[in-house]
């Protein structure tokens, strides 16, 4: 399905202008529904790993210059894994695709989003997916499909408080960490049904207290990468979507920050 949907955009891209004078070609396919950005901005909110770099930006300029033009420029320094963010599979997996190894069609496809907000109300903030729950739900046709996680755990950001468990950091935070996540038997479900990436609105696949990151580790070594803190998961629809997601392309790189966006057809 994906391949006809990448062919009609091709062929709808190449068809001439249309007579009436209305857009043709990809601008008339896209004209029929609707972009949606699942990026959080990197500003001095972003959330980040709490033993991390955070997100700075120094402004160098931000002025009119003596020849009388406006000239903005800024210096950034981050770590790669922090705000909405690609996990690489060397990240867990050594030897496994580095952030700029990573195939564009890993990145780019249809999407299937798992609400799981209900369990994770009456769960608590250590709840697990599980392998068990994906079975239940009846998903269908996963190969080849990017599954999104939508956990409700979105409503939380930037506080980082309700959002990690803690405000604390350092390694004395990481014990306080509490976040649902994915348990490894679910890692293993959607790696053997051939999925080609993974996303949560969460700080990482793994729950917050994961020890082992084994769901990272499951992933990962099958060269399938992770996206973590995925914004506005509650606006997209369970399928029908189309994924772009397109990480700062870091010459040997275990992740990086991630600029997601989804297209909706009407």
């Amino acid at each position: 399905m994906r391949r006809l949907l990448l062919l009609g955009w091709l062929v709808a891209a190449c068809a001439p202008a249309s007579p009436a004078g209305g857009p043709s070609g990809l601008a008339a396919l896209l004209a029929t529904g609707a972009w949606v950005d699942l990026s959080y901005p990197f500003d001095s909110t972003t959330i980040y790993w709490p033993t991390a770099q955070p997100f700075r930006l120094e402004v160098v300029s931000a002025q009119r210059t003596a020849a009388g033009f406006y000239y903005a420029a800024n210096n950034i320094a981050a770590a790669e894994h922090g705000g909405t963010h690609l996990d690489a599979p060397v990240h867990f997996a050594e030897g496994k695709h580095s952030t700029d190894q990573i195939p564009l069609d890993q990145l780019i496809g249809e999407s299937v989003v798992v609400d799981v907000t209900s369990q994770v109300t009456a769960g608590g903030a250590d709840y697990q997916i599980t392998s068990q729950l994906l079975e239940a739900a009846g998903l269908d046709s996963l190969p080849g499909k990017i599954v999104l996680f939508r956990t409700g755990w979105g409503s939380r950001w930037p506080d980082r408080a309700r959002y990690l468990g803690t405000t604390l950091t350092g390694p004395a935070a990481v014990p306080q960490l509490h976040f649902p996540g994915i348990h490894p038997n679910a890692a293993r479900w959607l790696r053997d049904r051939g999925v080609k990436a993974v996303g949560i609105d969460t700080p990482s696949i793994d729950f917050g207290q994961s020890q082992t990151f084994e769901s990272h580790q499951v992933l990962f070594a099958a060269n399938i990468p992770a996206f973590e803190n995925v914004a506005h998961l509650d606006r997209l629809p369970t399928t029908g979507a189309y994924v772009v997601a397109l990480p700062m392309k870091i010459g040997g790189g275990s992740g990086g920050p991630l600029r997601i966006v989804a297209w909706i057809p009407d």
